[in-house]
């Protein structure tokens, strides 16, 4: 049984990590522009791929079992590294690792991007609430000067008046 198939679900499996990236990084903008509409939108899109890398992972899994299995290995795990032990034609073992290789850079990227979007995501939730805590308007301001009390948490509407 030859290695094509293996390489290919790679290759359909670098794509779409490919995708995803550019995914992240219009999410790496659309965060900075502040635009919650235009996230919402993309997040949609996001989870798409996901999806659809989802059914890619699990198609290279049986295509690795099915060739693991064609060679009469027995593994728990249908993973890139049994065949790599298992491969006798080095120039389909230098395609499979050059292919795991770009699959695995791709994947490193995307993950500092989504790093990245985790923290300015962080970062505008600070500044709204920020912002919040700075518009509250203080307890005191709304007593007319009497009674002068500053119960924390205590709502502007006081139910007994």
């Amino acid at each position: 049984m030859s290695l094509r198939p293996v390489t290919d679900s790679l290759e359909k499996l670098i794509i779409l990590h490919k995708s995803l990236l550019e995914v992240s990084k219009q999410k790496t903008d659309i965060v900075k522009e502040g635009s919650a509409e235009k996230l919402q939108s993309l997040l949609v899109k996001e989870r798409k791929h996901v999806q659809a890398l989802e059914q890619a992972e699990a198609k290279r899994q049986q295509v690795v079992g099915g060739w693991l299995k064609h060679q009469g290995i027995q593994s728990d795990e249908a993973t890139l590294t049994d065949i790599l032990n298992n491969v006798i034609d080095q120039q389909d073992k230098r395609e499979l690792e050059a292919a795991a290789v770009e699959l695995t850079n791709v994947i490193t990227q995307l993950k500092q991007q989504e790093q990245l979007n985790q923290a300015l995501i962080r970062q505008s939730m600070q500044f709204v609430e920020l912002s919040l805590e700075t518009m509250k308007p203080s307890i005191q301001s709304f007593n007319y000067g009497g009674n002068k009390t500053s119960a924390p948490g205590r709502s502007v509407f006081d139910s007994r008046a």
